[in-house]
């Protein structure tokens, strides 16, 4: 039973991962029947939408639409490339930058609290860390289950940050950069890109079933 649960476990947290990296690999060829490298297709898709002040350019930190600085970033193979990949990555980081300018709220509310999550999962690791020293030092009754509960919260903020994240990626994905990419690639090559565009916010499913079974596990704790 516990060698099936761990089994469960490393499925839930690998395979979605391993899945998106080979779609994405899959669809990594160059072909000439794509409008342009991934970089001009944002460029072109972003003053089509009428989104102004808002720039494409190589990172070596994965391919991203940061909102603080309001810019689409993506990874040299797809700013350079011109495969279906890195042509529907495009489009989709730029579904995030429509996203922001039309004010979509779950986008907002992610920004907001990405900030605040990163420092309560720091927090929470070094309460967890410190928590049975802080014990021994106050000797308080339930000290222990208070310092827990505080890590808890934390960890809790994180998860709540992935699951505001899915419906985000999701909407950035099919209701944003697909329609966009029914105008640019041909029909035949539309079933590849849908299968690119799910692996884009498929990798978020793994991280978020992670974050709610680490809640989960320190919620057992804390019951205990």
């Amino acid at each position: 039973m516990v060698v099936l649960l761990v089994v469960l476990l490393l499925a839930v947290f690998i395979l979605p991962n391993v899945w998106a990296k080979w779609v994405l690999k899959r669809h990594m060829r160059g072909c000439n029947d794509y409008p342009g490298t991934g970089a001009e297709l944002a460029e072109h898709l972003l003053r089509r939408l009428g989104i102004k002040d808002v720039p494409v350019e190589r990172t070596e930190f994965g391919d991203h639409y940061d909102p603080e600085t309001r810019c689409v970033r993506l990874s040299p193979d797809h700013y350079d490339g011109c495969s279906l990949t890195a042509v529907t990555v495009a489009a989709h980081e730029v579904g995030h930058a429509l996203q922001h300018h039309q004010g979509y709220a779950p986008l907002l509310a992610r920004s907001r609290l990405v900030g605040v999550a990163q420092k309560a999962e720091k927090m929470g690791a070094i309460l967890m860390m410190a928590a049975p020293f802080l014990f021994l030092l106050t000797r308080v009754p339930g000290g222990l289950a208070l310092v827990i509960g505080m890590a808890v919260i934390s960890f809790g903020t994180a998860a709540l940050v992935h699951l505001v994240t899915l419906p985000v990626e999701f909407d950035a994905s099919f209701n944003r950069a697909l329609p966009l990419l029914k105008e640019y690639v041909p029909p035949y090559d539309m079933p590849g890109a849908q299968h690119v565009l799910t692996a884009c916010a498929f990798t978020y499913v793994a991280a978020s079933l992670a974050s709610m079974l680490n809640l989960g596990r320190w919620l057992v704790i804390l019951r205990r």
